[in-house]
C-alpha cells in the first residue's frame, strides 16, 4: 500500500525531475548554451591568462580576475599554471627541434593532433624544465596546497557541479568539457597550427594561421602571428584579421581589470634615407621576420616568375615545394632536397646572387650581436652591395629597407 500522505510519491517525482533536468531544469537548448559559455570561459582562461599573461607577460589582470582564471582552469582542466607556462615557453625556445614538447614535424601530425594531452603530461614530468621555464608564476599558499597539490580535485568538483545543474545529462556535459582543451588547444593549435594554414611571416619555425578570424579558440587560430611576436597581447596583425581574445582584453582594460604591457610594433618607412641608421637596425631586429618575408615576396618571387618565363618547362622539373623553400633558404627540406635546391640555384647566376644576399641578411638579423655599431656597419655594407648588384628588385628592396623605422605602438598602455 502507498503511504497515505503521498510523500514517497512526491519525493520520487522530485528525484526523477532532478535526475532528468537537474537544478536548472534546462532543456537541450539551455544545456547547450550553458555548455558553450563554460567551454568559452575555459578557452579565455587559457589564452588570456595562461598564455598571454603568464607565459609571455603581455598583459596583466586585476588580482581578482587573475585568480578567477586560475580557479577556472583548475576546475575545468586540472592544468597547473607554472607547468603550462613552462611547457609553452620551452616550445618557443626549442620550436621544431627534438626538444620541442609537441612539434608535429618531429613527432608526427597524428600523434600531436590526437595525443596532445599525453605529450603535455610527458613534458610536465621534467621537473628540471618546470623550474627552468616556469619562473615567475603563482606560488602562493592556495597554489601550493590546492591547485598544484590536488590538481585532479578540480575536474571532480566540476563533475559534481554539472550533475547538480543538469542531472544525469551533466555527465555527458562534463565529459565533453574534459576533452575540449586537449582537442582544441593541444590538438588543433599545437598540431594543425604548425602544419596547415597560411603564413604572414617567414618565421624560424613552421607556425601557421589556421584562419584569419580567431573566434572559436579565443584568437589562438592566428598562430603564425603569435610566433612572430610572442610577447604581443594582440594576435591579429593584418587589417582583415580578427582576434576575439584581444577584443575581450580591450573590454577588460576599459573596466580597469586589465593592463596591456606589450603589443607588436608596426613598421613605418621613412623616405630618402641614404644609409641604414640606428633606427633602421632597431626596426629590422624587431621585424626581422617581416623583412625576410618582404624579401621573398618582392625579390625572390618576381625572380622565380622571370625564371619560369625564360626557362619554360625546365623549371617545372623542379618540384614547387623546393622552389617555395627559397623563402626559408631550404631550412625545412631534407638533405637531398637542400642539395637539389642548391644545385638548381647555382645554375642560375642571377637567382644565386639573390639567394646569397638573402642568406647574408638573415644571418645578420639572427646574429643579434651585442656590438650595435658592428651590426649597423654590416647592414650598411649589405645595402651598398645590394644596390651595386644591378638587379632592380634587390636595389628597390634595399632602398625601402633603409627607411625602416618603428611606428608608435598602438594598444599598449606600457
Amino acid at each position: 500500500m502507498g503511504h497515505p500522505s503521498g510523500v514517497p510519491t512526491r519525493m520520487s517525482s522530485a528525484f526523477y525531475d532532478w535526475l532528468t533536468g537537474g537544478l536548472t531544469g534546462f532543456g537541450w537548448v539551455g544545456i547547450l548554451v550553458t555548455f558553450l559559455v563554460f567551454v568559452q570561459l575555459t578557452i579565455f582562461s587559457v589564452t588570456l591568462y595562461l598564455h598571454r599573461s603568464q607565459a609571455h607577460r603581455a598583459v596583466d589582470f586585476h588580482p581578482a580576475l587573475a585568480h578567477f582564471f586560475r580557479f577556472w582552469t583548475w576546475l575545468t582542466t586540472s592544468m597547473i599554471t607554472k607547468e603550462w607556462a613552462a611547457i609553452h615557453r620551452k616550445h618557443h625556445a626549442k620550436c621544431e627541434t627534438e626538444e620541442d614538447p609537441h612539434s608535429p614535424h618531429v613527432l608526427g601530425i597524428k600523434r600531436v593532433f590526437w595525443r596532445g594531452a599525453e605529450l603535455y603530461r610527458d613534458a610536465r614530468a621534467s621537473r628540471e624544465d618546470m623550474e627552468k621555464y616556469g619562473k615567475g608564476c603563482p606560488d602562493d599558499w592556495i597554489e601550493r596546497n590546492l591547485y598544484a597539490k590536488h590538481a585532479n580535485w578540480g575536474p571532480t568538483l566540476m563533475l559534481l557541479i554539472d550533475v547538480a545543474l543538469f542531472g544525469v545529462v551533466g555527465v555527458a556535459v562534463w565529459a565533453v568539457q574534459m576533452i575540449w582543451i586537449p582537442f582544441w588547444a593541444a590538438g588543433v593549435v599545437n598540431g594543425l597550427g604548425h602544419w596547415w594554414g597560411y603564413r604572414n611571416f617567414e618565421t624560424a619555425d613552421k607556425a601557421t594561421n589556421l584562419t584569419p578570424w580567431g573566434f572559436w579558440i579565443g584568437g589562438e587560430e592566428l598562430h603564425n602571428n603569435h610566433h612572430t611576436f610572442p610577447s604581443s597581447a594582440k594576435f591579429a596583425l593584418r587589417k582583415w584579421e580578427f582576434d576575439i581574445g584581444w577584443v575581450v582584453i580591450q573590454g577588460l582594460e576599459k573596466l580597469g581589470l586589465a593592463k596591456v604591457l606589450r603589443v607588436a610594433p608596426s613598421i613605418d618607412v621613412r623616405p630618402n634615407i641614404a644609409m641604414p641608421d640606428a633606427e633602421t637596425l632597431r626596426a629590422l631586429l624587431s621585424h626581422r621576420f617581416q623583412a625576410m618575408t618582404d624579401y621573398y615576396r618582392t625579390v625572390l618571387k618576381p625572380a622565380l616568375r622571370e625564371e619560369a618565363r625564360d626557362a619554360g618547362d625546365s623549371l617545372k622539373s623542379v618540384p614547387r615545394r623546393i622552389r617555395r623553400a627559397l623563402a626559408s633558404d631550404g631550412r625545412w627540406l631534407d638533405a637531398a632536397g637542400r642539395e637539389r635546391l642548391q644545385a638548381w640555384v647555382q645554375t642560375r647566376p642571377r637567382l644565386a646572387v639573390l639567394v646569397e644576399h638573402r642568406a647574408r641578411l638573415a644571418a645578420l638579423l639572427e646574429a643579434r650581436q651585442h656590438d650595435a655599431t658592428a651590426s649597423l656597419q654590416a647592414l650598411q655594407e649589405w645595402c651598398r652591395e645590394a644596390e651595386a648588384s644591378g638587379i632592380r628588385a634587390l636595389q628597390e628592396f634595399s632602398e625601402r629597407l633603409k627607411g625602416y623605422t618603428l611606428a608608435p605602438a598602438r594598444g599598449a598602455t606600457a
